[in-house]
């Protein structure tokens, strides 16, 4: 019988104790939160970056589908551009982008920037009022070259052919 009382008293003295965390443990908490934030915050930008760069990339590939399209139709590349022009906003995606994000929310303008008879050059440049400011036009060859001006300096070197470097 006497197991039984001590039983209910230390069951007794458990409910009545109060259990919580004291002020220092939640602001050790607050601070690793911040820490963590700190170090994966740019990670997280570096990411939007560059799954963005990857849609624009997706955008001129469609975009270069449509050159070669106008060329069957035309025997040329020039034209192709808005209003029947050789170089600007491309014709064929007057409106809209042809990635799976709405127009409003793209973070590149798509551009022709060289059409010939034989050639054309057409050029990702990132809206100046998006996260992508900064990070370099992309482009595509009407001959299959890829180039990202990696360094936002308006020309492409050697090592800056290739959409990854």
């Amino acid at each position: 019988m006497s197991r039984l009382n001590k039983r209910v008293e230390v069951n007794a003295k458990t409910k009545t104790q109060t259990r919580g965390f004291t002020l220092v443990e939640l602001m050790v908490v607050v601070a690793i939160v911040g820490v963590l934030t700190m170090f994966a915050y740019p990670s997280y930008q570096g990411f939007i970056k560059s799954s963005n760069r990857a849609t624009a990339q997706a955008d001129l590939m469609s975009l270069g589908a449509a050159m070669e399209r106008h060329k069957a139709a035309s025997f040329t590349y020039k034209g192709a551009a808005q209003s029947a022009a050789d170089t600007g906003t491309p014709g064929v995606f007057l409106g809209h982008s042809p990635s799976a994000e709405p127009y409003a929310n793209r973070s590149y303008d798509l551009l022709i920037t060289v059409a010939t008879g034989t050639s054309y050059v057409v050029e990702a440049r990132p809206l100046s009022s998006s996260v992508q400011a900064g990070d370099g036009s992309v482009y595509l060859y009407g001959d299959g070259r890829r180039a990202w001006d990696s360094n936002s300096n308006g020309s492409i070197g050697n090592n800056e052919f290739c959409w990854k470097c």
